[in-house]
């Protein structure tokens, strides 16, 4: 398995991942993407470095298909445009880059979408069994704007649903990768739908789409014990963008109401400033909080039923709800699904309602097990009816066996 990242440098799980900053790229501007595969027991590591020009960003901004030629030919990429930082997470059987030559398409790709004040690396364990699991499939995982590394990536407003579905559909155009699987939790689940309803391609058909927690239309406020994160992005508003301490975070948040599992998960939106080892380093945030605060409100006001209640043919559209996550689930948002799954068995597309026991509105956190057994089936399925020429340097024994 191999992780390839487009921004800060990180090593985690059982294989290695390369990674370089878009700010670091700017003063590298001459280095090659060089794929150099190694094996390492059952893992595939593939080193990647940037070549990167100012000219080229600019003229990439709406285009999906990215990659010159001739550089291609060369082994080198050309033009990289700055629309999201992302991780690729790959499984063993991968052989595959965005630079291969155009007659080779993209392995079987899944998308995985972050809630409010998340990032990427919510998904990654969960990412990482799901390549050991399905090692001819390749996990994009994804910084929304606003958060995380995409944070340093300017965009214009409005920060809605729909413009950072567009962002998404615009990143995987310039990998060249028609994703097979989305799945959004929470904000990243309506964003999911959103991606639906914008664009035919670069979307395949079949597509199958997962929204976790997440209904379509109104978003119902948490009940007590739960979370409120318009009052924890409002808490957080009114805290200095550099703090000595984390811990000093976590306590200030818990004072306040918020849990402590909510508070220790919104520090790791901390990063630090001085260097590593530093025992006087402070730390800054690296959300664009102002951003996200706008997102939130498109969160609540944003209707997708349409797609719901009209799905295009060939996608299905997968909602999960958490046991112990009732407010966000209305009698009447259930029955509307439950509605709109008896249509769309009748006009060839699809709608399912799952719920996932033993788990409250962190799906990933609080019964993963669970999450893995439910989400598993999307990727057999479509494992099984896909040619076998997407399954780029698959093993004889292996392509004998399907």
């Amino acid at each position: 398995m191999s992780a390839v990242s487009n921004f800060a440098p990180s090593c985690s799980g059982g294989g290695r991942s390369v990674s370089f900053s878009w700010t670091e790229s700017k003063f590298r501007s001459n280095m090659a993407l060089i794929p150099r595969p190694f094996e390492n027991d059952k893992f595939l590591v593939s080193r990647l470095a940037l070549r990167q020009s100012s000219r080229a960003t600019k003229d990439l901004t709406v285009r999906m298909a990215i990659v010159d030629e001739r550089l291609a030919r060369r082994g080198n990429v050309g033009k990289t445009s700055e629309i999201l930082a992302y991780d690729l997470i790959q499984g063993a059987l991968v052989r595959w880059s965005s630079i291969m030559d155009r007659s080779f398409p993209a392995p079987p790709t899944a998308v995985f979408l972050h809630g409010i004040l998340g990032s990427r690396k919510n998904w990654g364990t969960f990412a990482r069994r799901l390549a050991k699991e399905f090692p001819t499939w390749q996990f994009l995982l994804v910084d929304l704007r606003c958060h995380g590394d995409s944070a340093s990536i300017k965009k214009r407003g409005p920060h809605t649903v729909a413009s950072t579905a567009l962002d998404v559909l615009k990143l995987v155009g310039q990998l060249r990768m028609t994703p097979r699987v989305l799945v959004g939790h929470s904000f990243g689940g309506k964003v999911a739908l959103s991606m639906v309803e914008q664009a035919a391609k670069p979307l395949a058909r079949p597509v199958k789409v997962w929204s976790l927690d997440a209904t379509p239309g109104k978003l119902r406020s948490g009940g007590d014990g739960e979370d409120h994160p318009e009052e924890l992005i409002a808490f957080l508003s009114t805290l200095p963008k550099e703090v000595s301490s984390k811990w000093d975070v976590v306590n200030a948040l818990i004072q306040q109401g918020f849990s402590k599992d909510v508070a220790q998960w919104v520090v790791t939106n901390l990063r630090t400033n001085g260097s590593p080892g530093s025992s006087s380093s402070s730390f800054s945030w690296v959300f664009d909080l102002k951003g996200i605060a706008e997102m939130y409100q498109s969160y609540e006001e944003t209707n997708l039923w349409k797609i719901v209640e009209d799905v295009p043919q060939g996608v299905h559209v997968n909602f999960l709800k958490a046991e112990r996550s009732l407010h966000r689930w209305a009698l009447e948002d259930l029955q509307r699904i439950h509605a709109a799954e008896e249509i769309a068995a009748e006009e060839g597309a699809g709608v399912e309602m799952h719920v996932l026991e033993d788990a409250g509105h962190w799906v990933q956190a609080d019964n993963p097990d669970g999450l893995f057994r439910i989400l598993s089936s999307s990727f057999k399925g479509i494992k099984k009816r896909l040619p076998d020429d997407l399954y780029i340097g698959v093993i004889a024994k292996e392509g004998k066996s399907r």
